[in-house]
């Protein structure tokens, strides 16, 4: 874990589609995605990857930049849906 409230899959997932974030660089809760270089293609591969992991599928309506701004925000959003009654589907 790197101190943030995440497993470490979800930090192995969002850094795999960061190309532009160091080994060494501490991935924080408010870190900017787009900023280490996270684009719309990878954006994509990031999301199939992340409801592949957690067993949730992202309604239409967190298909949102807001969403995939920062680690922080994606991940409370994985939380809600593994946390809604059908785990997000």
């Amino acid at each position: 874990m790197t101190g943030a409230d995440w497993p470490d899959e979800f930090e192995k997932a969002v850094r795999q589609y960061l190309p532009m974030l160091e080994e060494e660089v501490v991935l924080t809760a408010e870190s900017s995605l787009s900023a280490f270089g996270l684009d719309s293609l990878a954006t994509v591969g990031l999301l199939v990857e992340l409801e592949e992991t957690f067993a949730v599928q992202f309604p239409d309506e967190d298909l949102a930049a807001e969403t995939f701004a920062s680690p922080g925000a994606l991940w409370a959003v994985i939380e809600r849906l593994r946390e809604g009654p059908d785990h997000g589907r």
